[in-house]
């Protein structure tokens, strides 16, 4: 008769620990954060985030990849009942994996040394899904960095995490940074600064047929309800509004960042082609 899988303590202090990081201040002292599902722990083990997972028996067995990728990334492996991944978990309905991740954001400084070439930049943004979809925007497009300002949320935010589907492992994020600070450092890394606003005075059309979007450029995205401050768009070289060609009253925070990074990218691309896309 085969033994019964060893289950990890609902006592034990590593779930407990666990538990914590789903606060900010906790994430913020420890600098791990949580990230669930198998596809974001699946990136977090591909790319030298993941320090421990937390797994059903039923969930080891049905992605066994994941969790052969989680040990030789050398995470600490724990078997858990369903009752433990619900109490580590923030989402309602758990999907059996759940992994502890070190914090991942790259100081602004090497960002500017790399010369990136499109950039996004998230002012003011307090939502964290549209953060996390923003940052998987990015990661589309083909962007080199993504910047989160003093007064955006924070980037760990389990449901900024979630949205992210992954893409947050993949491009070096700075958080922290004033908006003034990171205009300032991109206009010196020879970048192009366009804000996307809906009552820009520039269309995004036009900026296309004029021939001026190859160039390195990084855009900057505001809050989702009263868009950018007067004096964050004073910062910008460009005050740029994606047309609305229909009747629509206005496109969401990661609808017109979608628009804007991929309006950037073809144009910088043009003669290199782009990759099929993939909707999930």
């Amino acid at each position: 008769m085969v033994a019964a899988p060893e289950l990890i303590s609902p006592k034990s202090s590593r779930v407990a620990a666990a538990r914590r990081l789903g606060k900010r201040n906790f994430r913020g002292k420890e600098r791990l954060f949580l990230a669930e599902g198998p596809q974001a722990v699946r990136e977090a083990a591909a790319h030298g985030g993941l320090v421990e997972m937390f797994a059903t028996v039923e969930a080891a067995e049905r992605y066994a990849d994941i969790v052969g990728e989680a040990r030789q990334a050398g995470a600490r492996v724990h078997l858990a009942d369903e009752s433990v991944i619900a109490d580590i978990s923030t989402t309602v309905t758990p999907q059996g994996l759940v992994g502890v991740c070190r914090f991942l954001d790259t100081p602004f400084e090497e960002i500017l040394a790399a010369r990136p070439k499109l950039v996004a930049v998230l002012a003011h943004v307090r939502d964290p899904g549209n953060a996390g979809t923003v940052l998987r925007c990015a990661d589309a497009a083909g962007a080199e960095a993504v910047v989160l300002t003093d007064a955006s949320v924070d980037l760990y935010n389990p449901k900024a995490v979630r949205a992210s589907v992954g893409s947050l492992f993949h491009l070096p994020v700075a958080v922290g940074v004033p908006v003034e600070q990171a205009v300032a450092g991109l206009k010196g890394a020879g970048v192009r600064i366009l804000a996307a606003d809906g009552a820009g005075g520039d269309d995004l059309d036009d900026e296309l047929d004029r021939g001026t979007m190859g160039t390195p450029t990084a855009w900057i995205f505001g809050n989702e309800a009263w868009g950018l401050p007067e004096e964050t768009r004073a910062l910008a070289d460009a005050v740029v509004r994606v047309p609305i060609h229909g009747k629509a009253e206005s496109l969401n925070l990661a609808t017109a960042a979608a628009v804007c990074l991929y309006a950037s990218a073809r144009a910088q691309r043009a003669s290199g082609g782009c990759r099929s896309v993939t909707v999930s």
